[in-house]
């Protein structure tokens, strides 16, 4: 195949720009959000927000997996991280996560065994390192990770490890979308879908939102090129007042998604009510162990005793930034007392966080940044 030049893409872009416009009524505004923390900051690095009409607005969603990560289920690690004969295992971008208390990379300065991995498998290799230790793994994420995690909790079994752990805050996305909906005051007029979410699910479990809501929606890439794409798909759907599961994605997102994933996250999890930062709990929202699989549940076989949570830092509006209701600049503290190198709230922890990205790219990002 031959490979696509950087002029070939700038007059598809031109092209899609162009059906933008026609397609936008001058006189109307219109909100789109992009659910995923990816497409946050690919929309910011190809410059998309400054090449659309004035009347098209993209708003951030929920779709980072950090920015979403509960308060009590911080409180909950660092609990465990309290504890001597506990090792933590987590990613990197956990560390900051606000707590009550503080958070992981202030308990691991204070001298918590913290253990930073880029897989969970690496889980493994603990457990032989720290036999007289109950290693815990902070398993967070949507779809596209919880299927990696139940793929390693798979392995600890067959390994017959006993001193391995999961504490597990795992979310799904269409629940969250039926909750943006479901509030009378939302501001959306259609959903940019999550392309990496959507290898996992496919494209059915958001048909809800054409059935029930008469929502336009389009899975879309992460390039210039498939977000406008997407864009134009969403602005059809309205013009035409035919609603449906856009995909722009084709190439990597099957309408049914990935059976194999999807039947194993099925044998080891149920869904269960969780809670998400800055919205509440949300029912049927995420995943737990089922059955026998509870034996790798770290607060089923490691319980807690009680604590106190409190509603997040004073003054954070990262709940209301991940619900589309303002942009993180809107926030008092942005840019002031939450920083990147000093989160106050979890939206400025991640790289993909909606407040991070705003703060490193703003109105500032300068175009199409396609390479040859």
């Amino acid at each position: 195949m031959n490979k696509i030049t950087l002029t070939e893409k700038s007059k598809v872009a031109a092209s899609l720009l162009e059906r933008i416009h026609e397609l936008h009524n001058p006189e109307e505004t219109v909100r789109f959000m992009e659910v995923c923390g990816t497409h946050t900051v690919a929309i910011f690095r190809e410059g998309i927000r400054q090449m659309l009409p004035k009347g098209i607005e993209l708003i951030s969603g929920p779709g980072c997996p950090v920015c979403v990560t509960d308060q009590q289920y911080m409180d909950q690690a660092l609990a465990y991280a309290a504890r001597e004969d506990v090792v933590i295992a987590t990613f990197g971008d956990m560390l900051k996560i606000p707590g009550t208390t503080g958070n992981l990379w202030q308990s691991k300065e204070n001298g918590a065994h913290i253990e930073i991995i880029y897989s969970p498998m690496e889980v493994l290799g603990l457990s032989e390192q720290y036999p007289d230790k109950k290693i815990i793994f902070l398993g967070i994420g949507f779809e596209t990770t919880i299927a990696v995690i139940a793929a390693t909790i798979q392995a600890v079994h067959a390994k017959g490890l006993k001193n391995v752990f999961f504490l597990i805050s795992h979310k799904l996305v269409p629940p969250a979308l039926r909750a943006l909906l479901s509030n009378p005051d939302h501001q959306i007029d259609g959903f940019l879908l999550p392309g990496h979410v959507s290898v996992i699910i496919g494209e059915q479990p958001y048909q809800f939102l054409a059935d029930e809501y008469h929502m336009p929606s389009c899975i879309a890439g992460f390039d210039g090129v498939e977000i406008l794409a997407a864009i134009v798909n969403l602005l059809e759907q309205r013009k035409e007042k035919k609603f449906y599961v856009g995909n722009t994605y084709r190439s990597v997102v099957a309408k049914t998604g990935n059976s194999v994933a999807q039947q194993l996250m099925d044998t080891l999890y149920e869904p269960s009510d969780d809670g998400w930062r800055g919205i509440g709990v949300l029912p049927a929202s995420g995943l737990k162990l089922r059955g026998e699989w509870s034996a790798y549940d770290a607060l089923v076989q490691l319980p807690l005793g009680t604590f106190t949570t409190s509603d997040g830092p004073k003054g954070c509006q990262c709940g209301s930034v991940i619900q589309g209701m303002i942009h993180p600049d809107a926030c008092p503290l942005f840019g002031k007392l939450c920083t990147p190198e000093h989160p106050v709230g979890a939206c400025m922890v991640s790289v993909e966080g909606s407040c991070s990205a705003w703060y490193k790219y703003g109105f500032s990002s300068g175009g199409m940044t396609w390479e040859e």
